[in-house]
């Protein structure tokens, strides 16, 4: 810590701050993805047999989904893709086993980082992700994730090392808080996450090149000459810095561009059996008969509350008959789209 200099560590909370920041530097190397099990995954060719970083990208995406859909935390999400990369860099995994990793990765994240009553039940899980296995396989596939990974599941992560730089940076800086926003870094880590490139990375330089971007965009000297100053105390060089910062910087011009592909131009697709799909168009169109209002306004609470189930009926828009004997899909348009679209 003396490379800070006494003036950037006044006060006790400044020291304690650094001594968790070196906390975390002793333990982040120990939750990393093995790099070679990385770099396979990239040089991998895309076909039916072996996992390649496209795919892998794509389970991100559709963790990232679930975790808004569940009203998860970006803790939640962040551990979730540290345990499916530190998974797939260690064993070989064919792709049609990736929903179920993907589901488990979820949950085994959510019971760490959510409180109890916070973390969804397993059959929603399954339902909302339709990753085509049981409760039972869910459970088998958590245990070989756990037994692999020695059941070290809650890693340091970049979150972790970006809200203690946030908390640093404005540990020492008359500056408000609301200059820099915790929301915003958080959604960028998302965005990076969701490329198996940055897994690579080191969490604490992904947090920091972030965080040295977002305060060259608001060009507050202050605030990045604090920064350039946790990164001597980092030891990290030039080189390894400007590389990553390069990445990140790539990564999130592509992802604010119109032409990017964003997943909120997805809707939340169902497939569901010919037999439930009639009995889905049946009760959609058999809207029940309301009850009458009183003249007088004065009714009570238990007519009250029927009446509101009753009008909650038919929200879904569902589409025409469906065509096939086996299954058919739907397109539902509604607010649940919506919760599960990335945020701009």
């Amino acid at each position: 810590m003396k490379d800070l200099g006494a003036k950037h560590l006044a006060g006790g909370e400044g020291v304690q701050l650094f001594g968790l920041l070196n906390f975390y530097l002793e333990q982040e190397q120990r939750y990393q993805p093995r790099e070679k099990g990385l770099i396979l995954m990239e040089a991998t060719p895309e076909n039916d047999n072996t996992l390649c970083s496209r795919l892998r990208n794509a389970k991100v995406e559709d963790l990232r989904s679930l975790t808004n859909f569940f009203g998860s935390g970006t803790e939640t999400f962040v551990l979730a893709v540290n345990i499916l990369d530190r998974f797939l860099a260690l064993m070989k995994v064919k792709p049609k086993h990736l929903s179920c990793i993907g589901v488990c990765c979820f949950l085994l994240a959510a019971r760490l980082a959510e409180e109890e009553g916070d973390v969804p039940p397993t059959h929603d899980v399954i339902r909302i992700s339709q990753c085509k296995c049981t409760a039972s396989d869910i459970k088998r596939m958590e245990k070989i994730i756990s037994e692999k990974l020695h059941y070290e599941l809650e890693a340091t992560t970049a979150l972790n090392f970006l809200h203690l730089y946030h908390a640093i940076v404005f540990c020492h800086t008359s500056e408000r808080k609301e200059i820099l926003s915790l929301d915003k870094l958080e959604a960028q880590l998302k965005a990076c996450n969701c490329r198996v490139v940055f897994s690579k990375a080191r969490p604490s330089v992904l947090a920091l090149c972030l965080l040295n971007l977002e305060i060259e965009t608001i060009k507050s000297v202050e605030l990045l000459e604090i920064l350039l100053l946790v990164k001597k105390h980092l030891k990290l060089s030039d080189t390894e810095f400007f590389y990553w910062r390069g990445l990140v910087s790539k990564c999130l011009a592509e992802y604010s561009s119109p032409r990017c592909c964003k997943p909120d131009l997805k809707k939340l697709v169902w497939i569901v059996s010919r037999r439930t799909a009639q009995n889905l168009h049946s009760s959609y169109y058999s809207v029940p008969e309301l009850p009458t209002i009183p003249e007088g306004g004065c009714f009570d609470g238990s007519e009250s509350e029927d009446s509101g189930e009753d009008m909650s009926c038919g929200e879904e828009s569902l589409s025409s008959s469906p065509p096939s004997d086996q299954e058919c899909t739907f397109f539902f348009d509604f607010q649940v789209a919506q919760t599960l679209c990335f945020p701009p």
